[in-house]
């Protein structure tokens, strides 16, 4: 199984479009070691050839001219995006489907009921999509039952409802339903190895765990350092946990679970603009790299 990351970055990406926090600044004037970054999304492949795309960010297109086999060029129209699988309804997971409007038959799209509520009502993609090939919505369960997908050779998906909080749009916004927010864990039935990928994770939870430990590699939630870090920076009020995101530095936070699971590789993604980890040469970067924890960034590859 082949896993490369289009983007690592929280929604508005590295550097956000409007934002001017540390880190942002010192990016544009090329005073921090770090690199950009888009926003979250991941493909994976079982045979090199056939692509299922992890969440459609609005940084799409860019990413896909990033990674010559997404786009093939075996005829006038291609790709090598097999299906979509969206982990959420967020418009950082999901935008991306409006840039992919001109593919030349529906979309096969895996996620929840949930999630396909809003995708039809309160932000309704799916129906947009109606007026060019439209979707082909395929209901992903969530009591944990695995299931396949057509050219995705040799992979078998599994949906983990995850504890975080449904988007400001969605009738579920502060009430919550399974499927609001999946991870998934991803094996290769060749190599006996799998993935569980968490791009989005408000609390830790028994069966979580269970998945974390028995994963091979580990990529989930790393939006912010402090549940404070937003208003820290004079951004917002919001805390992390009211947005649906499980700091790494507090009691019982991302690094402190990590730290106490010893077989997978483990590695964060989906990294908001203001963390201070997007700096390689911070004190909170070199706390990770003590824990055996590695920072995602744009182009990562990674095998199992």
């Amino acid at each position: 199984m082949r896993i490369h990351l289009l983007g690592t970055g929280a929604g508005g990406g590295f550097p956000q479009w409007n934002c001017n926090c540390d880190n942002c600044s010192r990016l544009r004037a090329g005073t921090i070691k770090s690199t950009p970054r888009t926003q979250s999304s991941i493909t994976i492949s079982g045979n090199d050839e056939d692509w299922v795309l992890f969440n459609a960010s609005p940084d799409i297109r860019a990413q896909i001219e990033s990674f010559p086999p997404l786009q093939p060029a075996r005829k006038v129209r291609d790709t090598g995006i097999c299906s979509i699988v969206l982990c959420d309804a967020q418009i950082d997971h999901t935008t991306g489907l409006i840039i992919m409007r001109e593919h030349d038959k529906p979309w096969d799209v895996y996620c929840t009921s949930a999630v396909y509520e809003d995708m039809t009502t309160g932000y309704p993609i799916f129906k947009m999509l109606d007026h060019f090939r439209g979707v082909n919505w395929h209901e992903v369960k969530t009591d944990q039952s695995t299931f396949t997908i057509p050219k995705a050779d040799n992979l078998i998906f599994t949906a983990v409802p995850l504890k975080s909080e449904a988007p400001p749009f969605s009738p579920h916004r502060h009430n919550t339903t399974a499927g609001d927010n999946v991870g998934f864990k991803i094996e290769d039935t060749l190599t006996g190895k799998n993935l569980f990928y968490a791009p989005g994770l408000g609390e830790m939870e028994i069966h979580v765990r269970q998945y974390m430990e028995e994963a091979d590699c580990v990529l989930v939630d790393g939006t912010v350092w402090t549940d404070t870090e937003l208003s820290n920076e004079g951004i917002s009020n919001k805390r992390a946990k009211e947005m649906g995101h499980l700091d790494q530095s507090s009691k019982g936070g991302i690094i402190e679970i990590l730290s106490t699971i010893t077989k997978p590789r483990k590695i964060l993604i989906h990294i908001n603009n203001t963390n201070p980890i997007l700096d390689d040469d911070s004190l909170e970067r070199k706390k990770l790299n003590n824990a055996g924890i590695e920072v995602s960034y744009d182009g990562m590859e990674i095998i199992l």
